[in-house]
């Protein structure tokens, strides 16, 4: 079946706010940890993971890093007015550099309470470093349900992530009833968070500890990373009946040459992705190749429904698609290839390059609990009772599962 005529009342379960955790637990690997290979599931702690994962595999985590994106500014009013930074527009659209970018720059973005800021720019006096500065806030045309904002500030030396650092706070999911806390700050970013890019964490990799690292060298698992900067529209839920009424979200993407090499390396081991956002990485490398094939000049943008619709695919093996990869890189100079991805991973679909899965349990009828059950067919659901039913923590700052594909 075409994962269009999906209905997304089938991926369904009860989830009471009750089982949504709030709160990470004391340690990061002290999170509860559910094992599912062939139906037969058991349970363990997070810091013993090594233990049930296969020597000398690849690990590929995503290293992005969580921004500051919510900016609370008042009128003089009184009114207050919530700047939620989405994805940049001008100097440049490159999240990974955009940040860097002194004195002005737009952004689309989310505006609370748009309705109060009708004319006039925001103003917001902060202290960064021991030096007083101010950041101009100026509102643009509409962008659907966004705005395009203007921000400028001085002294101009200050780079916009300064001004976020500043200004910003650390965006907590919607189902986290509660204000950013100070925990948060650390707690909501992986240890090995590199590139500033996100407004959610790629919560599986929260569970990492340095001493989960050394456990997992010490048993002959070699490491690298992707970056997929996590977008809003994670947490946009299904809301059509059918799948193809549900539009996926754009997320930028950056993946190192070396990674490419690493997976041809592995050919015949095991690849583990820490999370949805990495596994839509990986498997999006496959598909930019297969257009490579197709154009040896395509840029590296995977559409929601290539997978299923692409059927030059068929003909193309993994190999052949990361050697074009790699040609493509090779012939144009670069160690790094930027693009983005829209890809729905959805039963159905055929998994080409992640074999053993780390993931956090996620919301009913959504996205990401289609791309679990497309990688470990309908014993999801028989694992999701057992958390249900054994005290596992939910959602972000949940316990964790691990899943060998079916």
């Amino acid at each position: 079946m075409h994962p269009k005529n999906i209905q997304i009342s089938d991926y369904n379960y009860p989830l009471d706010d009750s089982k949504i955790a709030q709160h990470p637990v004391s340690q990061r690997d002290k999170s509860k940890l559910l094992i599912s290979n062939s139906g037969v599931i058991t349970e363990s702690i997070f810091e013993n993971i090594s233990q049930f994962l296969p020597h000398n595999s690849l690990i590929v985590y995503n290293d992005t890093k969580v921004i500051r994106a919510r900016m609370q500014f008042r009128k003089p009013t009184g009114a207050k007015i919530e700047i939620f930074i989405l994805e940049p527009l001008q100097p440049t659209t490159e999240i990974q550099n955009s940040f860097a970018v002194k004195g002005q720059c737009e952004w689309k973005c989310l505006v609370g309470n748009a309705k109060k800021w009708k004319e006039g720019d925001l103003s917001l006096k902060m202290q960064y470093l021991g030096e007083e500065f101010t950041v101009y806030a100026t509102k643009g045309e509409v962008i659907g349900n966004s705005y395009r904002i203007n921000f400028k500030w001085a002294p101009e030396h200050l780079t916009f992530s300064d001004v976020l650092i500043a200004t910003g706070s650390i965006p907590l999911p919607p189902y986290m009833k509660r204000d950013t806390e100070k925990e948060d700050v650390e707690r909501y970013q992986t240890i090995y968070a590199k590139h500033q890019g996100s407004v959610a964490a790629p919560t599986a990799g929260l569970h990492f500890t340095n001493e989960v690292e050394d456990s997992l060298s010490k048993n002959g698992i070699k490491k690298n990373y992707v970056s997929l900067h996590v977008g809003a529209g994670t947490f946009k839920p299904v809301s059509s009946e059918k799948i193809e009424g549900h539009e996926m979200h754009t997320e930028q993407v950056v993946i190192n040459r070396q990674l490419i090499q690493d997976i041809l390396n592995y050919k015949g081991k095991k690849i583990i992705a820490v999370g949805t956002t990495t596994t839509r990485s990986l498997e999006s490398i496959y598909w930019y190749g297969v257009l490579l094939l197709q154009d040896s000049a395509a840029k590296f943008h995977v559409k929601q429904w290539d997978p299923y619709d692409n059927k030059f695919a068929e003909t193309v093996s993994v190999d052949q698609s990361l050697l074009a990869v790699l040609k493509y890189m090779d012939n144009n100079g670069i160690g790094e290839l930027h693009g983005d991805t829209q890809i729905i991973i959805a039963p159905s679909y055929n998994y080409k390059i992640v074999d053993i899965l780390i993931t956090n349990f996620h919301q009913p009828k959504s996205t990401l609990l289609l791309l679990v059950s497309a990688f470990y067919g309908e014993e999801w659901r028989k694992s999701y009772d057992y958390a249900l039913k054994n005290n596992f923590r939910f959602l972000s700052y949940g316990d964790s599962c691990l899943f060998f594909k079916s």
